[in-house]
């Protein structure tokens, strides 16, 4: 797993539900330390932290080995435009979560629990306009990509990919699609959602045109892929958010709670 809220949020869950030896796999020279403290505070329990960059198959299967199940939640993220959006973004997105699966597929892992996210849900212009957006919307490639939207041309290109190859390889494979998740953080720097809120506080003006959204605390997201995990009858894709709505309306409301920030009043289409 990546080294990032998300991933603390979802080893702490495993802690608290009662697991006892978790691997986590932290990219290579990354700090791990605010896993080893997660493990100080179970003391009957340990966690093993494994150096793994996801394009190396075979760290990735040393991290897996002797796990029942894997939660992927590692996938570059940014909300800079990649100068190399190939290689930055989509081969990291697409060949990780491959080697993921292969890696579980080598070790028999009973359940893959896929991090997607809403990012692979939309944005998708062709949805009918009276529609509530679920689960069976996929983002519409052919929109992002003159628009240089990358994060979600990688998420959905990754989930895709993910699928075709867990249901040739007959794998039980579910898929999570959190919203922006927001939240404390237990490492010392700031993750790409909550980046979104800042750059909102901070007066940022640019429109997301067709990018629904919702807000979702990173603790409901572990609860539920732990949940997703679990759960023997679970399958498929799931979306965890509070609601979905345009981003102009998730401006208002954050702009409601923080009324001393000079948050951008969008025009809502």
């Amino acid at each position: 797993m990546a080294n990032h809220s998300k991933d603390s949020k979802l080893v702490r869950t495993l802690l608290d539900s009662g697991y006892t030896t978790i691997h986590a796999s932290i990219f290579p020279k990354s700090d791990p330390t605010h896993l080893l403290e997660l493990a100080h505070s179970h003391s009957d329990s340990s966690i093993l932290v494994y150096e793994a960059d996801v394009l190396d198959l075979e760290a990735v299967c040393k991290a897996v080995e002797g796990c029942t199940g894997v939660f992927h939640v590692a996938s570059p993220c940014t909300l800079e435009n990649p100068k190399h959006p190939e290689n930055d973004l989509i081969l990291p997105a697409v060949q990780g979560t491959l080697n993921v699966l292969q890696a579980a597929k080598r070790y028999n892992v009973r359940r893959v629990v896929l991090t997607s996210s809403i990012s692979a849900l939309v944005p998708n212009p062709a949805w009918p306009p009276n529609k509530p957006f679920d689960e069976s919307s996929w983002t519409d490639l052919e929109y992002c990509k003159p628009r240089e939207k990358w994060y979600p041309v990688s998420k959905t290109l990754a989930e895709r990919a993910g699928w075709e190859y867990a249901e040739k390889n007959g794998m039980d494979m579910v898929a999570i699609h959190p919203a922006t998740c927001l939240g404390t953080l237990l490492q010392p720097y700031l993750n790409a959602s909550c980046a979104v809120l800042l750059n909102l506080l901070r007066g940022s003006s640019e429109s997301q045109e067709y990018h629904w959204l919702g807000a979702v605390h990173v603790k409901d997201v572990a609860k539920a892929q732990v949940l997703l995990f679990e759960t023997p009858h679970a399958s498929g894709r799931y979306l965890c958010t509070n609601g979905i709505y345009q981003f102009a309306h998730f401006a208002h409301q954050v702009s409601k709670l923080f009324p001393n920030y000079p948050i951008h009043r969008f025009v809502s289409s």
